[in-house]
């Protein structure tokens, strides 16, 4: 409570009435907004989001302009980050690359987070034989690495098609959407397991006891009165996931088994210019790699900036 009366104090000297009470969300923006790391990884995201929104109307046709008289060139006025093999810019490609990335790790986690939050809350909630079945299921997938996971997914689905000859056609196999989904299906163990240790503390509390006692249904109860309680976990694990989506992306493009054939990536990037230090040639490599340590700095950094202000243990910390 120390923080909040220096805050008072501070407010009473300026003249100002004290706000006594925050809520918590109300506290974890007044906290953010102190923090000038948080607000400084905060502006990295929405520039990068930026860029990945405007990159795909700026170069349109970024695959198709081969430039073979200009291959290889180093940085330079003209071409800030080089030109690739092929005469192509860099710097086009590394902006392209970052749509590509956080379109993967957004839509991954809409899939996971979701996903193991409603397993979590059932499992710590029902408990008995639903918790056991659901504790089995992410326990035989947490003991097989996660790479291999991805990989395996990757295989099974590799000739499946979803909504063929539709607007909403999906190749699970060679397209960015068997990405999502082999990501989103693979990655709710954590927060499962995280929620469903929160939900078996949340559902002995009184108003909880409450609501059961006046005859309210077991159904309405966890999604009335416990899952709200729970949407901070969910916002924070987003934020964090956003990190092993962007990672396991880049790495299933490295091998091959990440976008299609045409589709900037880093992890492409990479790929194409492994060899490239051999001859001297680092501009292709160094523009994804910094690319890439930038977002995902300023995504950790956030990601536990914004723990410690959601999580109400922390508030008074």
């Amino acid at each position: 409570m120390e923080e909040v009366s220096e805050e008072i104090v501070e407010e009473q000297l300026k003249g100002k009435t004290p706000k006594v009470g925050r809520s918590l969300w109300a506290d974890a923006y007044h906290r953010l907004r102190r923090d000038k790391v948080a607000v400084v990884c905060f502006a990295v995201i929405v520039l990068y989001v930026i860029i990945a929104i405007i990159s795909s109307f700026l170069f349109p046709n970024w695959a198709e302009n081969y430039d073979y008289e200009h291959a290889n060139l180093p940085p330079s006025w003209e071409h800030p980050l080089g030109t690739d093999d092929f005469g192509r810019s860099v710097l086009q490609e590394t902006m392209l690359g970052a749509r590509t990335s956080l379109t993967v790790g957004v839509m991954a986690n809409i899939i996971s987070v979701p996903l193991g939050m409603l397993l979590g809350a059932i499992a710590g909630y029902y408990g008995r034989f639903i918790d056991d079945f659901i504790v089995w299921l992410y326990t035989t997938l947490a003991s097989v690495p996660g790479i291999i996971r991805l990989i395996a997914i990757k295989f099974a689905f590799q000739d499946v098609v979803l909504f063929a000859n539709t607007p909403f056609e999906m190749d699970l196999g060679g397209g960015m959407s068997g990405i999502y989904i082999a990501l989103g299906v693979m990655s709710w163990v954590g927060t499962c397991r995280l929620v469903r240790a929160e939900v078996m503390k949340i559902r002995e509390l009184d108003y909880v006891l409450a609501a059961q006692a006046i005859g309210t249904r077991r159904i309405v109860i966890l999604f009335r009165h416990i899952m709200p309680n729970l949407l901070h976990i969910g916002i924070i694990q987003f934020s964090l996931g956003m990190v092993g989506a962007i990672t396991a992306e880049v790495i299933l493009s490295y091998l091959g088994l990440g976008v299609g054939t045409g589709v900037p990536s880093w992890g492409v990037m990479i790929s194409a210019a492994r060899m490239d230090l051999v001859v001297g040639r680092w501009w292709e490599l160094s523009s994804a790699v910094g690319a890439m340590f930038i977002i995902i700095l300023a995504l950790n950094i956030f990601g536990d900036r914004l723990r410690d202000a959601l999580d109400p243990r922390l508030r008074t910390a």
